[in-house]
C-alpha cells in the first residue's frame, strides 16, 4: 500500500515494507518488516494534453527517511529494527540512525519530526530556498493525518495483511518489497 502527501515542493510517501538485506550489519540479520516513509521533493510536470488533462507529477529526490521496522522472527510490536536515515546523497541514503525514542514512540516520533520541517531540511543538507517556507507550515497541519496513515500501515503489517514475504520455494537471501 502506498499514500502520498503533497504540498508545494515537499511530499512525504509512506507504504509498508518487507526487507532482507543481502549484506547485513552485524545484529540487523534476517527479514524485517515494517513502514517506510520519505521526505521527497516533489516536481508538477507540464500538461502533455489539453487544459483539462491530468498533470503528470513526479515524487523525486528523497531527503530523509525513517524506517519503522522490526525484525520477523522478533515480537510484533519490538520495533527493535526502527531507525532513521537523516541524509541521502543522491538516492543513496546514509547509514542507519537508531535512536531510542523512535523506538519507544515511533508515532510520536515521527510526527514531531514531521513538524519541524526546517530541522529535517537543515539534518539533510537541503539548500535553504530549495523549499518554499509555506511547506512547513502545512505539513505541520498535515503531520497528524500522515502519522494516522502511518498508523494504520503498521496496523496492517501486525494483522498480516501488509508485508508479505516474497512467495519463493527457495532460501531468499535479499529482498524488498515495498513501493519505496
Amino acid at each position: 500500500m502506498f499514500y502520498a502527501f503533497g504540498f508545494e515542493r515537499i511530499g512525504v510517501v509512506v507504504s509498508d515494507l518487507y526487507f532482507i538485506d543481502p549484506a547485513p550489519e552485524p545484529g540487523q540479520d534476517g527479514a524485517e518488516r515494517g513502514v517506510r516513509l520519505e521526505l521527497r521533493l516533489l516536481e508538477p510536470g507540464d500538461l502533455t494534453g489539453s487544459i483539462y488533462s491530468a498533470r503528470p507529477i513526479r515524487i523525486d529526490r528523497p531527503l530523509w527517511r525513517a524506517d519503522l521496522l522490526e525484525s520477523v522472527a522478533g515480537p510484533p510490536g519490538s520495533f527493535d529494527r526502527t531507525h532513521h536515515h537523516p541524509r541521502f546523497r543522491d538516492w543513496e541514503p546514509g547509514g542507519r540512525v537508531f535512536v531510542e525514542k523512535l523506538s519507544a514512540d515511533p508515532l510520536g516520533w515521527v510526527g514531531e519530526r514531521l513538524a519541524d520541517l526546517d530541522g529535517l531540511l537543515g539534518e539533510a543538507g537541503v539548500a535553504p530556498g530549495e523549499v518554499p517556507p509555506g511547506d512547513a507550515r502545512a505539513l505541520r497541519e498535515t503531520a497528524p493525518q500522515i502519522v494516522e496513515a502511518v498508523s494504520r500501515l503498521l496496523d496492517g503489517v501486525r494483522a498480516g495483511e501488509l508485508a508479505h514475504a516474497p512467495a519463493s520455494a527457495d532460501p531468499v537471501t535479499g529482498a524488498r518489497l515495498s513501493w519505496l
